[in-house]
């Protein structure tokens, strides 16, 4: 596969995890503030979802969404994490989890695709990896 297009379908598969993990947890929460911020990462990331798709579409790529095992498993593990511990603290934990896992995994790629992927295409990664960084950051105080 072409390294633009498996860059670009790892931000695409990165930020749909983010909104369907979002809207799942919405659902669950009950604090009106802390929705507001679960709202607002939900936003950052479907504008990620939407570019990289863009550029997928632009440059001639498919989009490799999440497979349907995927969806099912982080659905399940969401459920079964909430069923026990739906709180504020709870969701920022697991959520900063994530966030900490899209870090690592954007640094990985960032380095396997240097000098590799078009330009734009690792800035989009690049900030990708800074939104992840800043969600860390924000969810901190609701632990």
């Amino acid at each position: 596969m072409n390294t633009n297009a498996e860059l670009l379908n790892y931000i695409y598969q990165n930020s749909q995890m983010g909104v369907e993990t979002l809207g799942q947890l919405l659902e669950i929460t009950e604090d009106e503030i802390f929705r507001e911020v679960l709202k607002k990462q939900q936003e950052e990331y479907w504008k990620f979802y939407k570019k990289a798709g863009d550029m997928l579409n632009k440059n001639g790529f498919d989009e490799k969404g999440l497979n349907t095992f995927e969806k099912i498993r982080t659905y399940l593990m969401i459920t079964g994490k909430t069923m026990k511990d739906h709180s504020v603290s709870a969701i920022a934990e697991m959520l900063i989890n994530g966030s900490t896992m899209g870090i690592i995994e954007a640094q990985k790629k960032l380095h396997q695709y240097a000098g590799e992927a078009e330009k734009d295409i690792c800035d989009l990664m690049e900030s990708l990896k800074k939104a992840e960084e800043e969600n860390v950051e924000k969810l901190k105080k609701y632990l």
